[in-house]
């Protein structure tokens, strides 16, 4: 069934595992394992329907006993090889848990990483496919993507490439190096607060949170946005046109920002402070009311 699974390749570089939390994956569907805090080591399963040769799942307990040893309630996915077909590439992967109990998978999104890491495309997998994995086992897989879905990314992989569980990481604060030096711990931890408190963003949202806006002596306009990035992949602003409104829903300043490519990493949100000069009041200093304001992006 697997004549691309070559003796020869078994000691694959490392980092082709990745280990996940269960819970992540099955949700509440998971009793917790409290009494066992050893590590685990899978027992390798293969799907009834998968009659393979003896030499095959040499092949595969070998990956398996070479896998790390997981934690208690886990879930892993270790890849083990990739194949070339004529209209796409395979990965074949083991599916490991150190759940103490028989489970089911379900739906997921799987990822597929380059030699960096990096996440190149995203598929959703119909896991049900895999059959109730048996408590503490490891089940052998393929992965499929279509060469159409690889070329709609220009992507082509190559032996080094993995498979992984897609993680919902947490939005976090995001700060450049110039912030963090310039900041107190304290005004740092409050901008963490503000981004922990902050209205969830919508999968490939993008939306700007007003933090701070005030009149400078010399009577400039400071603000202080905070950027916030839900995409899955880093946003790169070069160019910022922002209308700023005050308590009294008039326009008090109008103006463009230009940026040498300033980052804003995917699902991270980053404060920047924007500052117009007098010139580009639209309203006199001392009649600005910010008691309540918004800052705006102008849309083209």
């Amino acid at each position: 069934m697997f004549p691309f699974l070559d003796k020869n390749r078994k000691n694959k570089s490392t980092g082709n595992e990745q280990e996940v939390n269960a819970a992540d994956v099955l949700g509440n569907d998971m009793e917790a394992n409290e009494s066992n805090e050893d590590l685990v080591e899978p027992t390798l399963s293969i799907h009834p329907s998968w009659n393979l040769p003896e030499e095959e799942k040499y092949v595969f307990a070998f990956h398996n006993t070479e896998a790390k040893a997981l934690k208690p309630n886990q879930l892993s996915i270790t890849t083990v090889d990739s194949i070339e077909r004529k209209n796409e590439f395979q990965f074949i992967a083991l599916i490991r848990h150190s759940v103490n109990k028989p489970i089911n998978l379900g739906e997921a999104n799987i990822v597929l990483l380059n030699e960096e890491k990096r996440i190149i495309l995203k598929k959703k997998f119909d896991l049900t496919t895999i059959g109730k994995l048996p408590a503490n086992s490891s089940r052998p897989w393929k992965f499929s993507f279509t060469k159409k879905e690889l070329a709609a990314v220009d992507a082509e992989p190559n032996n080094n490439w993995t498979i992984a569980f897609e993680l919902k990481r947490k939005h976090k604060l995001d700060l450049e190096d110039s912030w963090k030096e310039s900041l107190a711990q304290e005004s740092i931890e409050q901008l963490e607060k503000i981004v922990e408190s902050a209205k969830p963003l919508k999968a490939g949202e993008v939306n700007f949170m007003g933090i701070e806006a005030k009149v400078m002596e010399d009577h400039q306009l400071s603000v202080t946005i905070l950027i916030r990035n839900g995409a899955e992949r880093d946003l790169i602003v070069e160019n910022l046109p922002l209308v700023v409104t005050d308590a009294s829903n008039e326009v008090i300043a109008k103006g463009g920002f230009q940026f040498d490519k300033l980052t804003i990493k995917a699902n991270t949100s980053k404060p920047w402070r924007f500052i117009f000069p007098s010139s580009l009041l639209l309203k006199e200093a001392e009649n600005i009311d910010l008691s309540r304001w918004q800052a705006q992006v102008i849309q083209k």
